[in-house]
Parts: structure tokens; C-alpha cells; sequence
């Protein structure tokens, strides 16, 4: 068995508390503005860091600690929030992630940043389908839900554009 180094480990214990911070923020917060006018509830930055978070945790741990954690922050997604909540987030966490992972794999040997940004639209978009539903029974804050994921998705593909830059430079 190949144990992940440190900055593996690290990254994905980021991704899997990502989930738990999303359902705390939703119950204690409700909803918050994201721009343009538009609310969602406030775990949708947390939801979006999540979406990042998986795909460098992909290739700093591999893909089975990344199938691993995404059990694992389903059961806490379901386990750490209100009863509806919790389903409805474990619910649409499972689904979108294994979209995003389906998506990414694929792509990843091409091109880092296009299979992250291809595989994030995908799991944002699922993501805020199916938790909306189930959550809300409404789709009243989906193009919040987009904008804050998209937002979050488009600020780290800029850093990791720009550490990129930064590691060739030095190289």
C-alpha cells in the first residue's frame, strides 16, 4: 500500500473537512450573497473549495485516497448536519464527486488546469442540482450556488496558475 506523502495527507484532510464546514456554515448562516445580486446557502464556497481540493488531492495522493476520502466526507456529511440536510448534502456531495472525478481522470494527462475547470463545471453543476432539490425542494438559489463554486473554482486556478508559473521560473 502506497501511503501518501505529507502534502497528500494534508490535502486531503482539507477536502474531507471542506464538507463539514459547508453543512455548519448552511445551518448557522443560511444564505449569502455571492455577487450580482444573487444568495445561496453559505456552504457554496466551501462546496467549491471542495471541487478543487479533490483534484489536487488526486494528484498528490492518487486516485484511491481520493475514492477513500470522498466516502469518508460523505459519511460526514451526513453524519455532522440536521437530518434533511444531511441527506440531501451527503446525497449530492457522493454524486457530484464521483461526476467531477469522472470528468477529471480523463482529462488530467492533457492539460491540469483544463481538466480541473472541465471537472468542476461539472460538479458544481450536479452538485447544486441535486442538493437544491433535496435540501430546498427548489432551485431558487441555483445561479448563486453556480457563481459562488465558479467563483471559488476560477480564484484557484489562478493561484495554481500562478505557482506554476512561479516553480518554472525558479526551474
Amino acid at each position: 500500500m502506497n501511503v501518501p506523502a505529507p502534502a497528500g495527507i494534508a490535502t486531503l484532510v482539507a477536502y474531507i473537512a471542506t464538507i463539514p464546514a459547508a453543512n455548519l456554515a448552511v445551518t448557522h448562516f443560511g444564505a449569502v450573497p455571492v455577487g450580482f445580486g444573487y444568495l445561496a446557502p453559505a456552504g457554496v464556497y466551501m462546496v467549491g473549495l471542495a471541487l478543487v481540493l479533490r483534484d489536487l488531492a488526486r494528484e498528490a495522493a492518487g486516485r484511491g485516497a481520493v475514492l477513500a476520502a470522498i466516502v469518508i466526507g460523505t459519511l460526514l456529511s451526513y453524519f455532522l448536519a440536521d437530518p434533511a440536510l444531511a441527506v440531501a448534502s451527503a446525497a449530492a456531495f457522493a454524486v457530484a464527486e464521483t461526476m467531477d472525478f469522472a470528468v477529471y481522470e480523463p482529462l488530467r494527462q492533457q492539460s491540469l488546469l483544463i481538466a480541473m475547470l472541465a471537472s468542476n463545471a461539472v460538479g458544481l453543476l450536479s452538485d447544486s442540482l441535486l442538493f437544491l432539490k433535496l435540501a430546498f425542494g427548489s432551485f431558487e438559489y441555483l445561479p448563486g450556488q453556480i457563481l459562488g463554486k465558479a467563483w471559488m473554482t476560477l480564484a484557484a486556478v489562478a493561484v495554481l496558475t500562478v505557482l506554476r508559473r512561479r516553480k518554472r521560473a525558479v526551474a
